[in-house]
């Protein structure tokens, strides 16, 4: 079962695109959360079961709209693809494996898009739920939140480097240079 669908992942192509799905998506979630966890910190602060339940909105949010709109997009261009590849060849593919892979690929992607900012987005929250829970943190809940994201942008960067064959480290430092600049506008706005 797991070489077949290794097979149809790499027959499909999938795996390159689902590695930039998480990146993008994964991206724009821990963006997301940094910048409700800076509006909360720069406007003073809030509740923190209002962050969370503001935050964890977002999350959810960002997590259905990942899967739907990468569904149907990649859905709808691995159905040209397949009807593309079925003129060329004057047959109709329905039974074959290309078939089966312009079903189960979309899928596929669009687990990723989806799982991606809301996993990211969990783990930033964390330290909501944990100041929440009574566990005590080295600083408050919303700037360990946002030290959080700052971590997770950067590991991003950093996973760029590598899969780029870049230094790792300097593609992890742009990244937080882009989060220090997000934080700084939303700093300089709210004052």
């Amino acid at each position: 079962m797991f070489s077949r669908l290794r097979f149809l992942v790499q027959l499909g192509r999938a795996e390159h695109i689902a590695r930039r799905y998480f990146v993008t998506n994964g991206f724009d979630g821990a963006l997301t959360m940094l910048g409700l966890t800076m509006g909360f910190y720069a406007g003073g602060g809030v509740a923190t079961p209002v962050a969370i339940s503001a935050c964890l909105g977002a999350a959810v949010a960002l997590g259905v709209s990942g899967m739907t709109s990468a569904y149907m997009s990649e859905a709808a261009e691995r159905e040209k693809e397949l009807r593309e590849l079925e003129r060329a060849l004057v047959r109709n593919l329905e039974a074959s494996a290309h078939a089966r892979a312009a079903r189960l690929i979309p899928l596929i992607i669009a687990a990723v898009n989806g799982c991606a900012p809301l996993f990211l987005a969990l783990l930033i929250m964390l330290p909501l739920w944990l100041s929440e829970a009574g566990v005590p943190l080295p600083l408050a809940p919303l700037p360990a939140a946002i030290g959080v994201a700052f971590l997770e942008l950067f590991l991003l960067g950093v996973f760029l480097g590598r899969v780029s064959g870049r230094f790792w480290l300097w593609s992890g430092l742009r990244m937080l240079v882009i989060a220090l600049l997000t934080a700084g506008l939303i700093l300089w706005l709210e004052n």
